[in-house]
């Protein structure tokens, strides 16, 4: 028998479920997983091969390690701001792009570093968080609209990477490379998957124990009562995007370590447009204010796996985007508010009025 307790908890969940911004991308992640049941039945199988942790979950996990991070700073940058930052991409080549250079021996011994390595990856934060910096003066300080003062960088960021390698695509072949994007020997996770853990648990300590969340989406509902109120907004927001820009950092230098390679030309290409959706999909106002790191990383593992569906249904890589163009258009057609609205209000009509004596025969 059900006791009390046990259906207030129960009605408890049900109106959770019906009000929570994570309805919606848990139910898209829902679908998602049940399609790659359906076309893999082995989707849930996972195994230790050759030391590491394999698997389709596995791989879905890792691949979506460098889109969670750029959709974790694409969230906090929208929700500060009102607006998004389309250069994101552009930042994970530039940090790549000093740290490959630093990195870099010579033509002949791409298995020697001419610099330390930890100096090397400080310094390729520094240029991520330098690139954030930029685009946080422009926002908070020049009052620019968010998406084009992260038009600047999109447009010439991936020719100052080019600038910093000047024009090569830089390829080192010492093993200590691969163990940011790869695997650190003796450990069977993989070291991306590792790194993103990190980062989401300290996203969210900075989140959750102290104010900062509390003031960006203060900040991002309305920035001049948070004035008023004795908040900085332009400080807050110079931080906000001080922070993306090393979370962006970090996810270019672990995708260039995936291939031992630094090709400014192609890493992180569309990550933006991937991120802003993982946004929409985690269910984070894209006008500014309130915003869900969980719904966001949710959003993020959900478009990963919809191309691992793909990938596993004999997709070509050319024509992929094409049918997560027609996946895109329906969960954006889905989560607006006509849309639910609609559907909404045709339930309602359908329903029978039951007179107040009782039902009718």
């Amino acid at each position: 028998m059900t006791g009390p307790d046990q259906k207030n908890g129960i009605f408890a969940a049900g109106r959770w479920f019906k009000t929570s911004r994570l309805t919606f991308s848990l139910v898209v992640l829902a679908i998602v997983v049940v399609q790659n049941v359906l076309t893999t039945p082995a989707f849930f199988s996972m195994e230790i091969r050759n030391g590491i942790w394999s698997g389709y979950v596995p791989i879905i996990l890792d691949q979506a390690s460098e889109l969670v991070m750029v959709a974790i700073a694409m969230t906090l940058i929208t929700a500060v701001a009102g607006g998004q930052d389309i250069s994101v991409g552009s930042i994970m080549a530039i940090s790549a792009s000093f740290m490959g250079a630093l990195l870099n021996g010579n033509e002949y011994r791409s298995d020697v570093y001419q610099n330390p390595y930890i100096l090397a990856l400080i310094i390729g934060l520094f240029g991520g968080m330098a690139c954030g910096a930029f685009n946080g003066f422009m926002v908070s300080v020049l009052r620019i609209q968010p998406l084009i003062a992260s038009l600047i960088l999109f447009i010439a960021g991936r020719s100052l990477a080019k600038m910093i390698t000047f024009g090569n695509t830089i390829y080192i072949m010492n093993p200590t490379y691969k163990y940011l994007g790869v695997q650190i020997p003796g450990i069977p996770v993989r070291t991306p998957l590792l790194i993103t853990i990190i980062v989401v648990v300290i996203v969210f300590l900075l989140i959750k124990k102290t104010s900062l969340g509390l003031y960006i989406e203060s900040i991002g509902i309305n920035s001049s009562a948070s004035r008023l109120v004795g908040l900085n907004s332009s400080a807050i927001k110079f931080l906000t995007y001080l922070l993306g820009g090393l979370l962006c950092s970090v996810a270019g230098m672990v995708g260039a370590s995936r291939v031992a390679t630094v090709n400014s030309g192609e890493l992180g290409l569309g990550i933006e447009l991937n991120a802003i959706l993982a946004v929409a999909i985690g269910g984070t106002l894209l006008n500014g204010g309130k915003f869900s790191i969980a719904g966001t990383i949710i959003g993020a593992y959900t478009i990963q796996a919809i191309t691992t569906t793909l990938y596993a249904m004999n997709v070509t890589s050319e024509t992929i985007n094409v049918y997560k163009a027609v996946i895109i258009i329906i969960i954006v057609v889905v989560s607006s508010n006509v849309f639910r609205a609609r559907v909404k209000a045709l339930f309602q009509n359908r329903k029978i009025a039951v007179p107040a004596g009782g039902a009718r025969s």
